[in-house]
């Protein structure tokens, strides 16, 4: 396996050791007064526009192990939250953005994404996602791999579904269900996430 193929796997499939702080409490309330921008070399715009609607940048995190940096990241709500379960319940659009730091392999993506779908939601809920997570993984597969420098976005719009944009490109057809977008945010900010560091900077928490 090459160097750049067993840094994406060290990213994006195996979970990251809680560090030196610990984790925070997956209720906790505690509030950074403004996220960390710019975080990694990347600086997220402070406001965004979607479905008519203005998004604040509610956090930022960067997924990094030990001195490598995999991505940065950045949510966009219409309500600043703090609290996983806030986040996800919220009405109205909504935007993950992640910037690449390093090339990753399309498959690896994949791979963390279904593990962090099966580690925040009960068998039951699996299930009723299968479909939907399937019809995801057809739109990622075809890049064969995300480089670094790339942006992604995953928005949320109501009535519609889940958007997946690539450098300003949309891939395939919204995905429904606003059931579907929640399970999505939880990889990133659920109970049982790989990187804590990341939830906690997502949710305007001290990192």
């Amino acid at each position: 396996m090459n160097l750049p193929a067993r840094l994406a796997r060290l990213f994006w499939s195996v979970p990251l050791l809680v560090g030196l702080l610990g984790p925070l409490a997956p209720g906790s309330n505690a509030w950074a007064a403004e996220p960390v921008n710019p975080i990694g070399g990347v600086r997220f715009e402070p406001q965004v526009q979607l479905a008519g609607q203005a998004l604040l940048l509610n956090g930022t995190g960067l997924r990094a192990r030990f001195m490598f940096k995999g991505y940065a990241a950045g949510l966009y709500l219409g309500q600043r939250a703090s609290n996983a379960d806030t986040v996800v319940a919220q009405a109205g659009a909504k935007r993950l953005q992640m910037r690449l730091l390093i090339d990753v392999p399309a498959d690896e993506f994949i791979k963390a994404f279904h593990q962090g779908i099966e580690r925040n939601n009960p068998p039951e809920v699996q299930a009723r996602l299968a479909e939907r997570v399937a019809l995801f993984d057809a739109l990622l597969r075809p890049l064969g791999e995300i480089h670094k420098g790339d942006a992604v976005n995953l928005d949320f719009l109501p009535g519609q579904g889940m958007v997946f944009w690539h450098n300003g490109r949309q891939l395939g057809a919204a995905i429904p269900g606003e059931d579907f977008y929640g399970a999505l945010l939880r990889v990133f900010v659920g109970e049982h996430v790989s990187d804590e560091r990341l939830r906690a900077g997502l949710l305007g928490q001290p990192t």
